[in-house]
């Protein structure tokens, strides 16, 4: 399985499965490793974040940065362990855990108050319309909208509300379980399919 000129065995696919806590099945699994086989252009095993760059969809993810450090030199039962927080099947939690990675840029288990912003700058650029600010502030949402300018000033003030609704301060660091308190009850969507031949 590390190297991608090999093909998947029956073995490997049920343990890259028990892997990813089964949120892929055992066709979508093999999908996913022709994919990764056309991503990892060198044949080591790996994909490394120019191979990831060169996914047109995710060289404009205003994220792509934030997520080449999690994403740089990955396996393929990493790339699938990655993916899994995007499939249906993924609980609430493994989602939630996954934002959690990408805002805890230091990987210290905290986040705080300027993670968020960061993330938030990388996700609104100068962008953010008046009613989309209104919006945000039924929680943590904000981090996913862009439009109309906002200032440096206005952010920090929307994402000030947001963790004072939540019950945290701008000097509060938020652990994995502050998060799955703030998100715990939301209607978090975030999957993709895997198209299977």
């Amino acid at each position: 399985m590390g190297n991608t000129s090999s093909m998947l065995t029956q073995y490997d696919i049920e343990e890259v499965q028990q892997h990813c806590n089964h949120t892929f099945s055992q066709q979508e699994i093999v999908s996913l490793y022709e994919r990764f086989c056309q991503l990892d252009r060198s044949g080591g095993g790996f994909i490394s974040a120019d191979e990831f760059l060169s996914v047109p969809e995710f060289a404009v993810n205003p994220l792509s940065q934030r997520l080449l450090k999690v994403l740089d030199g990955l396996n393929f039962k990493e790339f699938v362990a990655f993916l899994s927080a995007f499939s249906s099947r993924a609980s609430l939690q493994q989602k939630i855990e996954f934002i959690f990675k990408v805002y805890d840029s230091d990987h210290n288990g905290k986040v705080t108050f300027n993670d968020m912003l960061d993330v938030l700058r990388d996700l609104t650029g100068q962008f953010i319309s008046e009613q989309q600010r209104e919006g945000a502030l039924d929680g943590i949402r904000l981090l996913f909208y862009r439009s109309q300018f906002i200032s440096e000033q206005q952010r920090e003030q929307v994402l000030t509300h947001v963790l004072e609704e939540s019950g945290y301060t701008k000097d509060s660091s938020l652990t994995i379980s502050d998060f799955v308190k703030t998100l715990g009850n939301s209607a978090l969507k975030m999957e993709v399919e895997v198209p299977v031949d």
